[in-house]
């Protein structure tokens, strides 16, 4: 019996993560790490890496506040 209460770090997770998924995430994690956590940081942190949109344009404010939604972030 599992002790109550339990956490399943995926349970929102409704398909295995892409390849552009991993990379994403992978990028976000750094770009906290090294240049902060506004957003205006976090585009240029991904632009600078060229992680693009998935449109394959360079990010926006916009463009990522509407990535994140989509995946559910």
């Amino acid at each position: 019996m599992t002790p109550w209460p339990y956490l399943d770090v995926h349970q929102s997770r409704t398909h295995e993560p892409t390849p552009y998924e991993y990379k994403l995430a992978a990028t976000l994690e750094e770009v906290f790490t090294k240049e902060g956590h506004e957003l205006a940081d976090v585009v240029r942190g991904l632009n600078s890496r060229q992680v693009h949109a998935p449109d394959g344009a360079p990010w926006t404010e916009d463009t990522f506040r509407a990535e994140m939604h989509r995946l559910g972030a």
